[in-house]
C-alpha cells in the first residue's frame, strides 16, 4: 500500500523533458540503459518490466537484478537508477517468492482461512449486541401490548 509513497520500495518517477510519443525507439531506450553498470548485461528477453509513461515523458526499464533505469523518452537521458524492493517484498506477501506450489497451495488456504476467521470473528464481537437489541426490543413490545390490554398468551 505504501510502494509508492516510500522511495525505499519503490523508486519515485522523475518526470523527463517532454510528455507524448517517444521519438526514440525502443532500441534506443535500451542502449541508453546500458550506458549504466547496473544494467550493462541486459537483453530483452531477460527484462522484468518495461513500464512507459507518456504524460512524464519517462520509460522504466526494471532488469533481472531488480535495479530500475528511468530514461527521458525524448533524449534518451538517464533520470534515475534505483534499486526497486517492491518486486520482491510483493513475491514474499503472495507467496510465488517460495514458489507456485506454496503460493498456491499453504498461502491460498491461509486466506481462506483468515478469511473466515475474520468474519466468524466479526460475528461474534457483534453477537451481545444484536442479543441486547433484541432482548430490549422484545421487551419493549410486550410493555405497549400490556399497555393496550392485549392479553398474553398463558405458558
Amino acid at each position: 500500500m505504501l510502494k509508492k509513497e516510500i522511495s525505499w520500495i519503490q523508486p519515485e518517477t522523475v518526470t523527463g523533458s517532454v510528455s507524448g510519443v517517444p521519438p526514440l525507439t525502443m532500441q534506443q531506450m535500451l542502449a541508453a540503459a546500458k550506458q549504466v553498470p547496473e544494467a550493462r548485461d541486459w537483453e530483452w528477453t531477460e527484462l522484468e518490466r518495461v513500464d512507459f509513461k507518456p504524460g512524464k515523458g519517462v520509460v522504466k526499464i526494471v532488469g533481472p537484478n531488480d535495479y530500475e533505469v528511468q530514461i527521458d523518452t525524448h533524449t534518451g537521458d538517464i533520470l534515475q537508477v534505483a534499486y526497486r524492493r517492491s518486486d520482491f517484498i510483493e513475491s514474499l506477501h503472495d507467496g510465488s517468492f517460495f514458489g507456485d506450489e506454496t503460493k498456491l497451495f499453504i498461502f491460498l488456504p491461509a486466506g481462506i482461512v483468515l478469511f473466515v476467521l475474520w468474519g466468524t470473528g466479526i460475528y461474534l464481537f457483534f453477537l451481545p449486541h444484536l442479543s441486547k437489541r433484541k432482548r430490549k426490543t422484545s421487551k419493549r413490545v410486550q410493555k405497549n401490548e400490556r399497555s393496550q390490554g392485549v392479553r398474553q398468551p398463558a405458558e
